[in-house]
């Protein structure tokens, strides 16, 4: 008998590699997919449609969950508004992150009480790490203030934990994926010398289908899911690396342009614990910034080359740091 499987946010970036590799492995699942319909949901999912069962909807209505979550086994729950949509528009945050999970283990609760729940949190609940970037899930969950995202994590994984549902928590560190994240005004609120360890979307999704075959290992555990010390580097090296990638030469922002606090990320102590049982780890960042250059177009890079110095100001002008640092310059 097939693992019947439900797939919230099969959409986004890690949703569509966990779908790739759930339809690689269809004669061990019945898979159901629950997203927003868009033209990007659409154009992502519909490929698979002879492969699985596509259920549209909002995940914030308490009643557009209920077939979907019908006999479920396993649900892996990626639904949420992400930064840095989430910081545009927190009261949204809220609604998908909180109450949409509300809805959905609601739902599992009276249609599949006996499914297993994997819930993707973040690193982000541990709030600013800059002073000491070494985390444990052990540790205080301490958000930013401020951090509606957060914060919404925080309170989702409280739902989750209180749930009557088998679960599992896995604390995603910085997902980086190549040709998923365009450098925008977002990358100066991270102070430049934040320790950062990344994850590929690839490397998570490889977690999450593992975790499918060890639920017993995971049930009622929370883990950092992080790349591992091979995915470790300080932002400031982050970002001259993929400025030179991207055609956009030197990184040479003033320093006032980038935060000096409030916000997160940083090391994962114990990201070994959940290798150790699922083994899904393969990329590194020499490989991460291989797939990033590959991403790139000529065009791209040939534009950017060109056009560099007017690009960095429209970049800098984003920066809201440097715009309170030149506000408070003396006049002349």
């Amino acid at each position: 008998m097939k693992t019947r499987i439900l797939l919230t946010g099969a959409s986004g970036n890690i949703g569509r590699e966990v779908l790739k590799t759930l339809v690689q492995h269809k004669n061990d699942f019945d898979i159901t997919v629950f997203d927003k319909f868009s033209k990007t949901s659409h154009k992502v999912l519909s490929p698979y449609q002879k492969d699985i069962s596509i259920i549209y909807g909002d995940i914030t209505n308490p009643t557009d969950t209920v077939v979907a979550t019908q006999n479920q086994d396993i649900v892996i729950h990626l639904a949420a508004l992400i930064p840095p949509t989430a910081y545009d528009h927190p009261e949204l945050a809220y609604k998908i992150n909180v109450e949409g999970t509300k809805n959905l283990i609601h739902n599992l609760e009276t249609n599949a009480p006996e499914a297993f729940l994997i819930y993707t949190s973040s690193v982000a609940v541990y709030g600013d790490r800059l002073k000491n970037h070494h985390i444990r899930v052990t540790d205080p969950i301490n958000p930013v203030e401020g951090d509606t995202y957060g914060q919404s994590k925080v309170e989702a994984e409280h739902l989750v934990k209180n749930s009557q549902l088998k679960w599992s928590i896995f604390r995603l560190s910085a997902i980086m994926g190549a040709g998923n994240h365009k450098i925008s005004g977002i990358m100066f609120l991270m102070p430049l010398e934040t320790p950062l360890e990344i994850t590929t979307p690839e490397d998570a999704a490889n977690a999450l289908f593992k975790a499918t075959r060890h639920l017993d290992a995971l049930q009622g555990r929370i883990f950092n899911l992080g790349g591992g010390a091979e995915n470790r580097i300080i932002y400031r090296d982050f970002l001259k690396q993929n400025f030179k990638i991207y055609g956009l030469g030197a990184f040479n922002f003033p320093e006032g342009a980038f935060a000096s606090k409030d916000y997160h990320c940083g090391y994962y102590a114990d990201g070994d614990e959940l290798e150790a049982i699922l083994r899904f780890r393969n990329d590194n960042l020499s490989n991460y910034f291989e797939k990033v250059k590959k991403s790139v177009s000529w065009f791209t890079y040939s534009l950017a080359s060109i056009f560099n110095p007017i690009i960095k100001r429209v970049l800098l002008l984003k920066s809201e740091p440097y715009k309170k640092m030149i506000n408070r310059a003396p006049a002349v």
